[in-house]
């Protein structure tokens, strides 16, 4: 039986992959799963890498929501830190290793002159022998 603060581990650790998976970085997770799974023998972490896959796909299709699929890796992540103490410390820097936020910027554009412009309206002809 696991602790209290064992359990938190894996949830957290379980809210990072699903962090990594929402922003579309399945590659960036994907060795620490294995590393973590790898304790349980090669089929452990095929499966894991398997249900990585899955999850991510499932998120992306939105068949499961954030919630859902952060309970399923918190469920994983906790049996195999029950079955292989061993795991914590991978468990644990994966749960503090959020993934970078992306971040957007917005700007402004304006057209002046005389031509075609991106996303703007375009009035008269647009070719050659176009009648405008």
């Amino acid at each position: 039986m696991l602790d209290e603060a064992a359990i938190a581990v894996a949830t957290g650790a379980a809210s990072s992959v699903i962090a990594y998976l929402a922003q579309g970085r399945l590659d960036a997770v994907r060795a620490r799963i294995a590393a973590i799974f790898r304790h349980g023998g090669a089929s452990s972490e095929a499966e894991a890498v398997q249900a990585l896959v899955d999850t991510s796909s499932a998120l992306s299709q939105q068949r499961i929501n954030q919630a859902e699929a952060t309970a399923r890796w918190a469920g994983l992540l906790t049996a195999a830190l029950a079955a292989h103490s061993e795991t914590r410390p991978d468990i644990e820097a994966l749960a503090s290793a959020a993934p970078p936020n992306k971040t957007v910027n917005i700007g402004s554009q304006h057209n002046y002159g005389s031509g075609t412009f991106v996303g703007g309206d375009n009035h008269g002809s647009i070719g050659p022998g176009s009648a405008g």
